[in-house]
């Protein structure tokens, strides 16, 4: 680029457009002529007040704005920067990138201007703008464009007849009075549910359904839902850098709080997820924890939950530039000691030392309890199953008990026990505990040890199903591939599939032959008398 181009650019930094204009004929002039002359998009930042922020030269296809601090973004605002930049290659509109740039920087406007292939002069002018959410807005209605984006009629740049001010402040009125609408209706965090597979669709969709139902468990209000297939994960993001910018596209758009997605990201996953937006961002371990943290009632049911959240916390603390320095020791390394970073690392390694030492105590004092039942003789027989089978409503039915039960996923995460009289005037100790789900993180598995080590002692394991669930098969599968890992096979196992009132005669009756199980319906204490038969005979075999 020669000398007086360079020049010519930077005297656009004392140039200033009518901040209620979107841009002059003259600006538009100067910048389409020095485009012409180098064969390159050339572009700017202005602030509303009419000042240039920034000057970006491109190549013949685009240009790449510069970085932004979104820290100070509201919801309810837009940046405060409009781009005006050149096209040289008679593009018919706005490019994707010029949009996605528009959507992921929340940009007040996006205009890009022709340049006139043989004299160099501006053509028309084309300018989009972030369009605030609609109620009753549904993607099958309009195209996700048109959802998203409001497109100013294409105009010369001296006959744009618009109050770019007006229009502005128009925008972020009605993004504040949405948003303050649906925060006064509703208090709930919003968010948007990505899943991501290599295997089919249809399992993906599955298994997203199964994700909501945990969302809602654990009081968001899930705005999307978005999946996508690939042939391998992208290592970086998890999704592709599209389906990514769209993900980010459609929660901004929405309103979203957070982002939820159906699979453990790693920590790196996190931090560059985390580089492209300002929204929370969850996988499905962490959510199941945030459950397990609203549930857990007891002392003891704090410590695990807490236990779990500190090991899955501690890989992912992190920092950037200077705080991720450390001091090294030895020569010229020794003085002000630990970064920030490092201080939080160690409290948190301190803080599970003590989690673990304070369970220890607790499983030390469960097993003088089961060493007291034992004995007495006294059979244990307990309830296990996929979370939200019903197993704390048949405990109650079984034992004419109370104990805490709701539809909904891990209402019960404190095992609780009580005794049941067989028609043999045999007492039993029949336990509820917490509920499995697939993919249950190692870490919240490694901290219930103390709770499933009741399940070791067990005589019987009573595996509880939802025989009403569209996806029986796969949660069987789950929890016998857990009860695996927890290396309780050899423990005898009762097949009992719950719920069997919502199921047609039929269909259960194959289910029944298929599983060997045995049905009934919790609910319905009349149901229970094969079951209570077959606990009997399973825990007296010679009688």
């Amino acid at each position: 680029m020669k000398a007086n181009q360079l020049r010519r650019l930077e005297k656009m930094y004392t140039r200033r457009i009518p901040p209620h204009e979107i841009i002059t004929q003259e600006f538009a002039r100067q910048l389409t002529e020095i485009s012409h002359e180098i064969g390159r998009q050339v572009g700017v930042l202005v602030d509303r007040k009419g000042h240039i922020n920034s000057v970006i030269v491109g190549d013949a296809t685009q240009i790449v704005l510069p970085v932004m601090d979104r820290s100070r973004l509201a919801a309810s605002r837009f940046n405060g920067l409009r781009c005006l930049h050149t096209h040289i290659r008679g593009e018919a509109g706005l490019t994707h990138d010029d949009l996605t740039d528009l959507a992921l920087l929340r940009l007040d406007l996006m205009a890009a201007v022709d340049v006139e292939p043989k004299t160099g002069l501006p053509g028309l002018v084309r300018a989009a703008h972030l369009l605030p959410a609609r109620a009753n807005q549904h993607e099958e209605d309009e195209t996700r464009e048109a959802q998203i984006y409001g497109f100013l009629t294409p105009h010369q740049p001296g006959q744009l007849d618009l109050d770019f001010v007006e229009l502005i402040e128009s925008l972020e009125a009605e993004l504040a009075r949405n948003r303050g609408a649906r925060k006064a209706a509703d208090t709930r965090d919003r968010a948007i549910l990505v899943g991501v597979t290599t295997g089919t669709t249809a399992e993906a969709k599955e298994s997203l359904e199964e994700l909501r139902e945990l969302a809602i468990s654990a009081g968001l209000v899930v705005l999307d839902e978005i999946v996508q297939r690939r042939q391998n994960l992208e290592p970086k993001t998890l999704v592709g850098k599209g389906k990514l910018e769209e993900v980010i596209i459609r929660s901004l758009q929405l309103g979203a709080d957070m982002i939820v997605f159906d699979r453990e990201l790693s920590p790196a996953q996190v931090r560059a997820i985390n580089e492209a937006t300002d929204l929370k961002i969850v996988d499905r371990s962490q959510l199941i924890l945030d459950i397990f943290a609203q549930r857990a009632q007891t002392a003891e049911g704090r410590i695990q939950v807490e236990l779990a959240q500190l090991k899955y916390m501690l890989p992912r603390l992190s920092g950037s530039g200077a705080e991720m320095s450390r001091l090294m020791g030895g020569i010229g390394g020794r003085g002000p000691g630990e970064t920030k970073l490092e201080v939080d690392r160690r409290r948190v390694r301190d803080r599970i030392t003590l989690l673990e030492t304070k369970l220890k105590d607790v499983r030390e004092s469960r097993a003088q309890r089961r060493a007291q039942r034992a004995r007495r003789e006294m059979p244990v027989v307990s309830i296990v199953g996929y979370t939200n089978a019903g197993k704390s409503t048949l405990l109650n039915a079984l034992t004419n008990s109370n104990v805490h039960a709701e539809q909904r996923m891990f209402a019960t995460l404190d095992p609780t026990s009580r005794r049941l009289r067989l028609p043999q005037e045999q007492e039993i100790i029949v336990n509820d505990t917490v509920g499995f789900i697939r993919d249950l993180p190692k870490d919240l598995l490694a901290a219930f040890k103390a709770t499933l080590e009741e399940m070791e002692q067990s005589d019987l394991l009573l595996h509880l199903v939802d025989a009403s669930s569209p996806q029986v098969e796969n949660q069987i599968a789950s929890v016998n591939r857990i009860l695996g890992d927890l290396q309780l096979d050899a423990i005898p196992r009762l097949l009992v599939l719950n719920k069997a009132d919502l199921v047609a005669p039929e269909e259960l009756e194959n289910r029944c032959d298929v599983y060997n199980a045995i049905p009934i319906s919790a609910l319905r204490r009349e149901s229970l008398g094969r079951l209570v038969n077959e606990i009997s005979e399973r825990l007296n075999p010679d009688v």
